[in-house]
């Protein structure tokens, strides 16, 4: 049995569907796994043992589709569910399986602030398109594997290779982001040292934060991604908005606060899965949320979701968090 499971973008939609690779390589005994993703996105399953191969987006579709129909498969599991993937499973002979989006309910309960979304994981909508296998959810968290062997005293000074919280400060769009006043009033009362990550585009917002603060420091824009995962998986405690690393922190088990502004993760299913220790941070406002995936303003102007995010809740979680580990004497 041959098996194609497409998922083109983005990160955190990606990274949510390695549950159901894994249970599909599992769970049917010899068959072949394959997946289909951007190559911008080929990273989060490279090394990824339960992928027999990695199939990338062509400049064209239909360079695409013949790649696709040279591999003969028996079953194409579409977890991403657009006019491509439709046009794909239209050309190719073979049976299919597609995730539901609930698309319609998903613009009401944005337009109208109903909630009229199941609060059902996203991992768990996926896995739907799957049981008509007989493949059932295991249970077990996320997958990601590091692609290389780093180490700390590399990635970071002394003062900060042991015990230390990471804080995720980038996101694609500003409304999921946290002022730097915020920020800075939260590291200010950690009780460990402060790891900032993120892209170029937020570097300056984390030589800001480094600069008013004594237990933090800048890694932004100075990590590669998988740098950056490493020191994720080495950290005690992981704070972060609505973004791909947040949701990659997933598959190491650590304490998370999970902070969101314009975004809520219920509307996509995006709430921490399988971790034991979680803070999900969000505040009841009537214009929130604003949008699904994030915008490059408050359309209101005042920007409440962030700027009148309660810190004590966050500060407290992360410091108890690490006092439960035995970082904390």
């Amino acid at each position: 049995m041959k098996i194609l499971v497409i998922r083109f973008s983005s990160m955190g939609d990606i990274i949510y569907t390695t549950p159901v690779v894994r249970c599909l390589k599992k769970q049917l005994p010899g068959a072949g796994v394959h997946f289909l993703t951007k190559p911008a996105f080929k990273y989060i399953y490279d090394n990824n043992p339960y992928v027999d191969k990695l199939l990338l987006l062509k400049e064209t579709l239909g360079e695409t589709i013949k790649d696709i129909k040279a591999e003969n498969y028996d079953y194409i599991i579409d977890l991403h569910n657009n006019l491509r993937t439709a046009l794909i499973k239209l050309s190719v002979n073979a049976k299919s399986s597609t995730y539901k989006k609930q698309r319609f309910r998903k613009w009401l309960s944005l337009k109208f602030k109903l909630k009229l979304v199941p609060p059902v994981h996203l991992v768990d909508r996926y896995m739907a398109a799957v049981t008509f296998l007989g493949v059932k959810n295991d249970g077990a968290p996320i997958d990601y594997y590091i692609k290389a062997n780093h180490q700390l005293n590399k990635l970071l000074p002394p003062s900060h290779q042991n015990n230390y919280i990471v804080f995720i400060i980038g996101a694609a769009h500003f409304t999921k982001r946290m002022p730097n006043y915020k920020i800075i009033n939260i590291c200010r009362k950690l009780r460990q040292p402060v790891v900032l990550l993120g892209g170029n585009d937020v570097k300056a917002n984390g030589e800001e934060i480094a600069s008013k603060t004594t237990n933090v420091y800048n890694a932004c824009g100075t990590t590669s991604l998988d740098e950056s995962v490493f020191l994720v998986s080495k950290a005690s405690t992981v704070i972060g908005f609505d973004t791909g690393l947040t949701h990659i922190a997933e598959a190491f088990n650590k304490p998370i606060a999970s902070i969101w502004g314009g975004t809520v993760p219920e509307l996509l299913g995006v709430q921490p899965y399988k971790v034991k220790e979680v803070l999900v941070a969000g505040i009841d406002l009537p214009c929130r949320p604003c949008s699904k995936f994030g915008l490059e303003k408050c359309p209101l102007g005042h920007f409440r979701c962030m700027n009148d995010q309660p810190e004590n809740s966050i500060i407290d979680f992360a410091n108890l968090a690490a006092r439960s580990l035995g970082d904390l004497t």
